[in-house]
């Protein structure tokens, strides 16, 4: 027991990432027991090639604006910018991706050029280069490079795997179709109860991922005779830029940090350089691991890729069989399927504006906010897929039982659900900010050490918010996904999944936003009511359009 107790004082991530494991992996075999009886045969497969791939992307996701500002010295706001171009281009490329696997009739193809890509702009990530002064300089426009790359990569790769995820269920419903029409019912009801198996798989590797970068920094700290403190780096910075106008507030906290994280010498400009390198080159090994992810999971898919389907072969045959009347009777269908699906890409926008803040104002807010102790900041990130993959059994036996009783929830149905839950996150968090008088990122930031320590709210605030966030996210990304998958016509599979991602990108255009709104906002609390009125507007719109986004679905 006092083994355990010191370890947990002394490695308190390491302790926290092997429970997490331990509550994790009968999950993990209870999903594929399912996926293996009940589901079509690849989905396993194709989900652990994709959980390889995003335990890489996590790895990187987790740091990367945090990571920004400690080595670069720039603003939460500019760092903020450069993450969400990036995530907003991890997304709008996979509509280029989708059109090449559309247009190449090679969707295996593309993956793994995609895999290749992202491997290649991790590597360029992974190595620890500075530049002599902060802000701007060739090592930044070098790592947005890298970034650009990753997010060409991923492009070729995300929503084309995720069409050959679709395609699995067109043929295992075409085969069960040949049984008759309640072995076809049956196997559409399989439909979204796979794309959430297949989503639970992403979120296993982005629930160890968050961990790996500051395991990794730490141990390079602990090396140097150092130790983590998250607000250092930015007092550095302070002092290399503009020595002469720091404050003396800021001057004692920097002095008061340095002895904490076990400097004994004098603190100047040797020490803040020295820190910085030695703090910012441990998260640059991070991104070793994310390399080795996107090989393992190149390895996994062509080892697989024989048995996964080629929708594009199969789409080619069904449009030259069509006659040109048949093509004149699809044609209004066609249009209405991509009317819904364009309604509700609408939507879909802001939910992802307001959800990834957990990469934006919400790291800020666990980092300057949450009495986090010897828990980095990055490391909360994992409460979201965590929860993912515990509440994901609760979701898919809530909606088994009422399909049972003929009382199934359709997909836009959830959709609006999904809405209101991410509005009751936010809702909460201005509740917080309000009972805790909260004050803009920026003024917090100039109180004293203990008076930040004395204002600081507890870790189930982050808990709490993660819960209702990630509720409303298995309410509507996997079943985005599956919704897709379902309107999309024959021959435009990759295009539309591209168009859903697509439309995530746009709405992680802005969510830079949230970080300059935490910041400058007068009050917190006006900043996350702004996220709860999007959610509640599209819950709205969303709910108006529900009878008609049925019909459609089901035609």
């Amino acid at each position: 027991m006092t083994f355990i107790t010191n370890l947990w004082e002394t490695n308190r991530p390491m302790m926290i990432l092997l429970m997490i494991l331990i509550v994790v992996i009968p999950f993990i075999v209870f999903y594929v027991i399912k996926a293996r009886k009940e589901h079509p045969k690849g989905l396993i497969a194709a989900a652990l090639s994709n959980m390889g791939e995003r335990f890489g992307y996590y790895i990187m996701n987790a740091v990367l604006l945090l990571f920004l500002c400690s080595k670069f010295g720039i603003s939460d706001d500019v760092a903020g910018w450069i993450y969400a171009v990036f995530y907003f281009l991890i997304y709008v490329l996979s509509l280029p991706g989708g059109l090449i696997a559309d247009r190449t009739r090679s969707f295996k193809g593309t993956i793994i050029a995609g895999l290749v890509v992202m491997a290649l702009g991790y590597g360029m990530l992974s190595v620890p280069v500075f530049a002599e002064s902060s802000g701007i300089s060739w090592v930044l426009i070098f790592t947005c490079v890298a970034l650009f790359i990753i997010a060409f990569g991923n492009g070729l790769f995300k929503g084309n795997l995720q069409a050959l995820v679709g395609q699995m269920y067109d043929n295992f419903e075409a085969e069960a179709a040949k049984k008759g029409p309640e072995a076809l019912a049956k196997a559409k009801s399989k439909r979204d109860v796979g794309f959430q198996i297949f989503y639970v798989f992403i979120n296993i590797g982005g629930v160890i991922a968050p961990f790996i970068a500051p395991l990794l920094r730490s141990f390079w700290l602990n090396a140097h005779a150092l130790t983590y403190n998250a607000d250092l780096p930015r007092l550095c910075h302070l002092f290399l830029d503009n020595r002469a106008g720091m404050t003396a507030e800021d001057m004692d906290n920097l002095n008061k940090l340095a002895t904490e994280v076990g400097h004994t010498g004098v603190v100047d400009a040797a020490f803040c350089n020295e820190y910085l390198n030695i703090f910012n080159t441990g998260v640059h090994f991070s991104f070793i691991a994310s390399v080795v992810a996107m090989l393992v999971s190149l390895l996994i898919f062509v080892l697989i890729k024989k048995k996964l389907p080629n929708p594009v072969k199969k789409d080619k045959a069904a449009v030259v069989s069509y006659t040109p009347e048949e093509k004149v009777a699809k044609a209004k269908e066609i249009k209405q399927r991509l009317y819904a699906l364009f309604a509700v890409l609408g939507v879909a926008v802001f939910f992802w504006f307001s959800f990834h803040q957990n990469g934006q104002s919400l790291s800020v807010f666990a980092r300057d906010f949450v009495a986090t102790d010897a828990i980095p900041p990055e490391i909360w990130q994992c409460i979201n897929p965590l929860f993912v993959i515990l509440l994901t059994p609760v979701i898919m036996f809530i909606f088994g039982a009422l399909a049972k009783r003929n009382k199934e929830v359709s997909t836009p149905r959830k959709i609006v659900i999904g809405m209101f839950l991410a509005a009751c996150a936010y809702i909460f968090l201005a509740v917080i900010a309000i009972a805790n008088n909260y004050p803009s990122g920026e003024e917090f930031r100039s109180f004293s050490e203990a008076v930040k320590i004395a204002m600081k709210t507890s870790p189930m605030v982050l808990i709490l918010t993660y819960f209702f966030l990630t509720v409303a996210e298995l309410f509507i990304s996997p079943l985005g996904l599956s919704f897709v998958s379902k309107i999309a016509p024959l021959h435009l599979q990759g295009i539309c999944q591209g168009l859903w991602l697509t439309a995530t990108a746009i709405g992680n255009l802005f969510i830079a936003i949230g970080v300059t709104m935490l910041n400058t906002f007068p009050d917190q609390w006006m900043c996350w009511a702004v996220f709860a009125l999007f959610c509640l507007i599209s819950m709205g719109v969303m709910l108006g359009m529900v009878k008609w986004l049925e019909r459609v679905t089901k035609a």
